[in-house]
């Protein structure tokens, strides 16, 4: 016996567990990321953690830090991966089920190649550049982050164009930061684990006080003209980006106040009753 509700379509049945499988990935991979999509009204939340488990996987493909897991076997997955993304987006059934998942919000929310293929051009950088200069770090992160703004931006707005073009240099904004800042908080990780240092010129034995500054002031720049943005979000994901930006306005913060030779050695956190207040403060002002 299949078990099967009387009545139930058995392709919508198969894409609700795609589309709670996502879930598990972001509630495996995600602190900060997973507490703000708490605050997003449905179906945004669904979506938008369908979008984050297709770029966890991939990210995860490329980031591992297993030996043995090498990168020929890394870039052959990878591909698969984007070939599978691809064939789902235009209308095919995946057996993978976070394809499945994003491949809905996708079409749903039209999120087509111009936003799909610059993110998994970012991911195979990964697996060939250990150093980056200006150029090809603005566009690593272009497709590594803001893209992925861009993405729940379309989601946020429910695919409106003229919103989505209108607030697209706050989305991207908000995905860049929250990349260079974890770029920032990773350093040892990067470095010593995957052979990888994102900023151009940056000494990682040398890394100074100085340099951390410079670094969070353009993070900071970053965050103040995504900002903007916020209030001009539906409520259905106001509330959401709002502690997800406060999230990473506290790790912002906390960074400067960080020695930059700790940064070298620990990765910085915002604990979770500070979390928790910047979420219930985000709800309050949401209600405004």
């Amino acid at each position: 016996m299949s078990g099967r509700s009387a009545g139930e379509i058995p392709t919508a049945r198969y894409d609700r567990v795609a589309q709670r499988s996502a879930g598990c990935v972001i509630a495996g991979y995600s602190t900060s990321f997973g507490w703000a999509t708490r605050l997003l009204e449905e179906p945004v939340r669904t979506h938008v953690r369908s979008i984050y488990a297709l770029v966890r996987i991939a990210d995860e493909t490329v980031d591992d830090p297993d030996p043995t897991f090498s990168a020929a076997e890394r870039s052959r997955l990878l591909e698969g991966l984007a070939a599978e993304t691809a064939r789902a987006v235009a209308g095919a059934r995946s057996t993978n089920l976070v394809v499945q998942a994003f491949a809905l919000t996708a079409r749903r929310s039209g999120i087509g190649p111009a936003l799909i293929d610059p993110f998994f051009a970012s991911m195979r950088a990964d697996l060939s550049v250990a150093e980056h200069d200006e150029a090809s770090l603005a566009e690593y992160v272009h497709g590594s982050a803001e893209v992925v703004g861009l993405m729940c931006l379309r989601v946020f707005l429910d695919g409106d164009d003229a919103a989505c073009a209108r607030l697209a240099p706050a989305a991207s904004a908000l995905g860049a930061a929250f990349q260079k800042v974890n770029f920032l908080r990773d350093l040892a990780e990067d470095h010593d684990e995957l052979g990888r240092t994102y900023f151009p010129g940056l000494g990682v034995d040398d890394f100074g006080d100085a340099e951390r500054d410079r670094l969070l002031d353009d993070i900071d720049a970053d965050l103040a003209l995504a900002g903007t943005a916020i209030p001009h979000l539906p409520v259905s994901s106001r509330r959401a980006v709002a502690a997800a930006h406060g999230f990473y306005g506290a790790l912002s913060r906390r960074l400067r106040t960080t020695p930059a030779q700790q940064i070298r050695r620990a990765r910085v956190r915002v604990p979770d009753h500070e979390k928790a207040v910047i979420m219930a403060r985000a709800v309050l002002r949401a209600r405004r």
